[in-house]
């Protein structure tokens, strides 16, 4: 998937854990660490208002769209 997830990174900058973040997002720590290792297929928008406002971030600081990956996955469709 071309889009990369940055809440490690956010959690880093803002020196909270998963578990904090967790607690004031009100889901799980599985959740989360599902988000943090990029193995997610999708995410609620008013999951991503909510960490947004824990990390005092803007949806940007978290996602993150890489054309390169997004080329290789184009090429790889085209093989199909």
């Amino acid at each position: 998937m071309a889009i990369i997830i940055n809440v490690d990174v956010m959690l880093a900058k803002r020196k909270m854990s998963v578990t904090e973040l967790a607690e004031r997002v009100g889901i799980t720590m599985a959740n989360i660490s599902i988000l943090k290792n990029g193995k997610a297929k999708a995410i609620r928008i008013d999951t991503l208002d909510k960490i947004c406002r824990a990390l005092n971030c803007q949806p940007g600081d978290i996602l993150e769209f890489d054309p390169d990956i997004a080329a290789v996955e184009a090429l790889d469709e085209t093989e199909k």
